[in-house]
């Protein structure tokens, strides 16, 4: 566990640990396992998933500032978390093909010395191209769309899915960096 305050990170995803890395943190990773099972809204879920996951870190994590996020998509009001299956995720893809999107990601930070909390949501606007069958067929077959919200990744084989942006494509990938850097420089990091 953490023996002197330093920036945890609340994820085991590989994107998110890059996007960090990337804007020149130093950090070390502590997730445990949280109940997910949320219902509502998406940008209530990822609010309250985040938080959920940054004060489980914290309870392993003393004198440390964690940082925690979840992303989820929204079709038409209805949160699509990560599939099931392939069917699932070719439901998804269908239902996302020639429409637009939302996706929501919630980022909270918490110093486990003073409990000071912050959360934020970011909120990106998407929108896929028409999409064939075998056009979804063939990205299922990757196995990409299987650990992504919306059964989809912007940053790999689905960024050629993608006719519009409105927001941050970082968000997209499930972590907003200027969100995240602005909560952490509130923390003093």
């Amino acid at each position: 566990m953490c023996s002197e305050k330093t920036l945890v990170l609340a994820s085991t995803s590989p994107r998110r640990r890059e996007l960090l890395t990337k804007m020149g943190y130093s950090f070390e990773i502590c997730a445990p396992e949280v109940d997910e099972h949320v219902t509502g809204e998406a940008k209530e879920i990822v609010a309250v998933l985040a938080k959920r996951k940054a004060l489980a870190a914290a309870a392993h994590c003393p004198h440390s500032v964690i940082v925690a996020s979840d992303t989820l998509v929204s079709m038409d009001g209805t949160p699509l978390g990560k599939p099931e299956d392939e069917a699932d995720a070719r439901r998804m893809l269908r239902a996302l093909s020639g429409r637009t999107h939302e996706v929501f990601s919630g980022v909270c930070v918490i110093d486990t010395d003073t409990n000071q909390t912050a959360l934020r949501v970011a909120r990106t606007g998407v929108t896929f191209k028409t999409l064939s069958n075998e056009e979804i067929d063939a990205y299922i077959a990757t196995g990409e769309p299987m650990d992504k919200a919306g059964a989809y990744g912007i940053q790999g084989g689905a960024g050629a899915f993608v006719t519009k942006l409105d927001g941050s494509f970082e968000n997209v990938m499930g972590f907003p960096v200027d969100d995240v850097k602005a909560l952490l420089r509130e923390f003093g990091i």
